[in-house]
């Protein structure tokens, strides 16, 4: 295979800006499989340089530098390759490794460090030496029930799209997209009976995109609930929220928005912001993108403007500023993105969206990570990663192990 025009380096780029089509895609890698040693070192060097200029890649400069160095020895000494850079993944104990004709298309995976596409890639990228593993590794998606005030339940994943439930007030429709849109007949319909709450919720892995009566927008993460009428009173919108939720809230100057956490409440007209309320955790977050929200708490109350996150600690309120929005709303936006963060809050979020039991061997790597992955990559996939990374682990069943080294 001859290197010397720029086809190869064409196909890299156009996969690197996702605009690279099937047949693009197949022929890069069909390329990768079938070159000799020699010019597979001389083109993951050239891409290397390419690709370091990129901003905020998942591995540092010196790791990247590391497992190239790593790659390329391998082709010199496959067996001490495999020695250095095993995965556990089962309690077999199969090794991941990456040979020499696969090596490049480890740079394509540090090129988009945790920005990957939403197709997986290709099974040329890595070999998988072991029997399948016999779990369900898949991502979240869109499931959640509704339950009335009467406890009757729907499970909104299995049913079919269209309208759902209907009384003389309002209309819930499921749509093509698996959303859920409630319309009510009459926005300032004055005489809501209380029994016309509704309760959604999800389940971990699971999320739910759901429209108000007033027709204000909800994004509900796993392992979350909300709790709201299926019409608004004229004077007031509230609803209930345990777990986490990005709103986007319809303006209306004289019927206020109130989002209620336990005895914490947050006070809207027109804004878009995220709360973050999981009961089972001792710190409630909330994050203004834009307009503003008052959060009372007790006898103690605060303004928040954009860029803002409060914090709600033992009864204490503490203002942050200039948080960086889209970490703290990528979920919303089918990503995970860490900045400096903990192999315990990277691993709490994969046991939530993937719905697995993470747990630790021994002490707790003192690991810090950075970068971005999308949220439809399988739970085997994103692992891999992070043991590139230096995480080792081991998977049994819907049980993650993570070890200290």
């Amino acid at each position: 295979m001859n290197f010397s025009n720029s086809r190869t380096t064409y196909l890299f780029s156009k996969y690197y800006d996702r605009t690279a089509s099937q047949k693009e895609i197949k022929e890069l890698f069909d390329i990768l499989k079938s070159s000799s040693d020699q010019e597979l070192t001389k083109l993951m060097r050239d891409e290397w340089e390419n690709f370091q200029h990129m901003e905020a890649p998942f591995f540092s400069f010196e790791k990247s530098q590391e497992m190239l160095d790593k790659i390329l020895a391998s082709g010199r000494d496959k067996n001490k390759f495999h020695e250095e850079v095993p995965a556990v993944i089962s309690r077999r104990k199969p090794l991941i490794f990456i040979s020499i004709s696969a090596a490049a298309a480890l740079i394509i995976i540090n090129i988009i460090g945790f920005d990957f596409w939403s197709e997986k890639i290709t099974p040329a990228s890595v070999q998988i030496v072991s029997a399948k593993v016999n779990t369900d590794l898949s991502p979240g998606g869109n499931r959640a029930v509704l339950t009335f005030e009467n406890g009757q339940r729907i499970i909104l994943d299995s049913i079919n799209n269209g309208i759902i439930a209907k009384n003389e007030s309002f209309e819930i429709i499921k749509t093509e997209n698996g959303q859920l849109v409630y319309h009510a007949f009459d926005r300032n319909y004055k005489n809501a009976r209380n029994g016309d709450f509704n309760v959604v919720s999800t389940p971990r892995g699971g999320g739910y995109r759901i429209t108000l009566p007033d027709g204000s927008k909800v994004w509900l993460n796993a392992a979350s609930s909300i709790k709201f009428p299926g019409v608004f009173k004229r004077n007031i919108r509230e609803v209930e929220l345990d777990g986490e939720a990005y709103f986007e809230i319809v303006k209306k100057s004289a019927m206020p928005f109130m989002v209620r956490s336990g005895r914490t409440e947050i006070e809207v007209l027109g804004t878009h912001f995220n709360v973050k309320a999981y009961s089972k955790e001792k710190i409630m977050k909330t994050t203004l993108v834009e307009g503003s929200v008052k959060i009372n708490e007790g006898n103690s109350s605060l303004l928040l403007k954009p860029g803002q996150q409060v914090r709600l600690t033992g009864g204490n309120l503490t203002i942050l500023n200039n948080v960086d929005i889209e970490e703290q709303i990528a979920w919303k936006n089918g990503l995970f993105i860490f900045k400096d963060a903990s192999i315990e809050e990277v691993m709490s979020q994969v046991a939530s969206w993937y719905d697995l039991n993470v747990t630790f061997e021994g002490k707790v790597p003192k690991k810090y990570l950075t970068g971005k992955v999308s949220r439809n990559v399988n739970a085997l996939e994103f692992m891999n990663l992070l043991n590139y990374a230096g995480v080792k682990f081991k998977i049994t069943g819907k049980n993650i192990v993570i070890m200290n080294k």
